[in-house]
């Protein structure tokens, strides 16, 4: 079960890999719709595809926002250019950072 999970879920196991990260995203929004769409059908539950669209769409777009955070995060920021290596600040640092 893990290894089909991991085909799926794990870009650099999916099929998609070798896509650009915005088209597998898209590929991946439009997946979890049709998924939606045919589970709905499946159970009769069209009252609830609405909800379930919007809430698969809320949780991708918390995922592509939390990696660009953590992607921009992660970078050096223009203090450590001006930083001594015993830790210190080279200059006086006026914003107060």
């Amino acid at each position: 079960m893990k290894e089909q999970y991991d085909v799926i879920m794990d870009e650099s196991k999916s099929p998609l890999q070798r896509l650009p990260k915005s088209q597998q995203f898209q590929i991946m929004t439009f997946l979890s719709i049709m998924w939606t769409t045919v589970f709905c059908v499946a159970f009769s539950a069209w009252s609830l595809w609405g909800e379930l669209v919007i809430s698969h769409m809320a949780i991708a777009l918390g995922v592509v926002i939390t990696g660009i955070t953590f992607r921009t995060g992660s970078k050096k920021s223009h203090r450590d250019l001006y930083q001594r290596k015993d830790g210190t600040a080279r200059y006086d640092d006026i914003w107060g950072g």
